[in-house]
């Protein structure tokens, strides 16, 4: 992906053509064998880490002006610090092997223009003082960088994560491969946000044609035509977010007791079906193979011209599943609306949201205090309410 990036971007293949040993690493723009003057008047070689804003396959205009630096405190030529170029020290971990030790600050009146204004413009700033106790040094290496192997699960890019510098974090839910049981509404919306993280791979399950309602009640727009094509529910989403995910397999059929075992490769299990009996024999499967699961739910009925109803999301792992038992049900309830003709799409959302927090609590993503596995939101009263601890 380096290479293909470079050779897209007219300023990241200036910079390389000029002779600067740069690479694009994990989101970030990275420039290596910077000339600076260290504290004991020492010539020593540092790297420039920047964020990367993309515009599809090519760069584009710098997000800001700061930059990272990975090395000791750039001085001047007599030893003293570079206070006025230095805006802290951050010993922050980028990417596991990525540690930046500073955040510089040098902002131009109308910014960066690009990433070969940029990034030379802190090259001769923080080398100023090396080239001038030694003329002969220059950050100009034309040292090759090797191709990083494009084994990522995106199509493009993930630079959300190095804007935000979560990088570390985010990998926590790789080599997961995710089960969606499902896509009639919340789980097309737990597709969304799961196939924005760099899982493995990402199963989906439903038997079940994209019909015109499903349209009204499920992230995205579909168009006239792909409604008119009538597509397996599976088919259309793995179709739809392979945009952006390498590995969104369908699977255009029910779970059932004869297809079980399709579930046993799988790292977490979301459920997202209005048919009781079956979810509780996907629930007892799960349970017996050590597979930790979220099983979504929805309530709506109307009551005196409104909507009213409860959200829930129930989760059970091998060590924390005595809760089940009172809080999925086991028989369709026969006054609940929703199983015929009721679904909102922000009340799907919202269930879809709430799911995909605690996968990620589990995984250690969020901070997880209260180890609640059973989560309900009442809409009439706004009352949002965690049960079940672990704690």
């Amino acid at each position: 992906m380096s290479h293909k990036l470079i050779s897209r971007s007219p300023d990241l293949k200036k910079l390389r053509d000029a002779g600067y040993a740069i690479e694009v690493k994990g989101g970030y723009l990275v420039t290596h064998h910077i000339p600076y003057v260290n504290s004991n008047r020492q010539i020593v070689y540092g790297t420039l880490v920047s964020e990367l804003t993309l515009s599809g396959n090519k760069t584009a205009k710098p997000n800001n002006h700061v930059i990272h630096f990975i090395g000791e405190h750039p001085c001047n030529k007599d030893g003293t610090p570079m206070t006025g170029l230095v805006n802290q020290q951050v010993n922050t971990t980028l990417l596991h092997d990525l540690t930046a030790n500073y955040i510089l600050s040098n902002k131009p009146r109308d910014g960066y223009t690009d990433y070969f204004h940029k990034i030379s413009q802190y090259i001769k700033v923080i080398s100023a003082p090396a080239n001038s106790l030694d003329n002969s040094v220059t950050a100009l290496a034309f040292k090759p960088i090797p191709e990083e192997n494009d084994d990522g699960v995106f199509k493009y890019i993930d630079t959300n994560e190095s804007r935000a510098e979560i990088c570390e974090i985010n990998s926590k839910l790789k080599r997961q491969k995710i089960a969606i049981i499902g896509l009639g509404g919340s789980g097309a919306y737990v597709l969304d946000f799961v196939a924005k993280c760099p899982v493995e791979a990402i199963h989906l399950f439903d038997g079940d044609l994209f019909q015109q309602h499903n349209a009204f009640r499920s992230p995205g727009a579909a168009s006239l035509q792909q409604l008119e094509d009538e597509l397996m529910k599976t088919d259309y989403y793995a179709m739809v977010y392979s945009n952006m995910h390498k590995q969104v397999v369908s699977h255009a059929c029910y779970v059932t007791e004869e297809n079980l075992s399709e579930l046993d490769i799988m790292s977490y299990v979301f459920i997202a079906i209005d048919k009781s009996p079956a979810r509780r024999i996907i629930i007892n499967y799960l349970l017996q193979k050590g597979i930790p699961f979220i099983d979504l739910g929805l309530g709506v009925n109307i009551a005196e011209g409104n909507l009213v109803g409860t959200l829930r999301m129930t989760s059970g792992t091998a060590s924390k599943n005595d809760h089940l038992f009172l809080r999925v049900p086991s028989a369709d309830d026969t006054n609940n609306e929703y199983d015929t003709n009721i679904q909102i799409a922000e009340l799907n959302a919202l269930t879809a949201n709430l799911a995909v927090i605690k996968w990620k609590k589990m995984c250690g993503f969020y901070q997880d205090i209260k180890q609640e596995h059973h989560i309900t939101y009442s809409i009439n009263v706004s009352q949002l309410r965690n049960e079940d601890l672990a704690i």
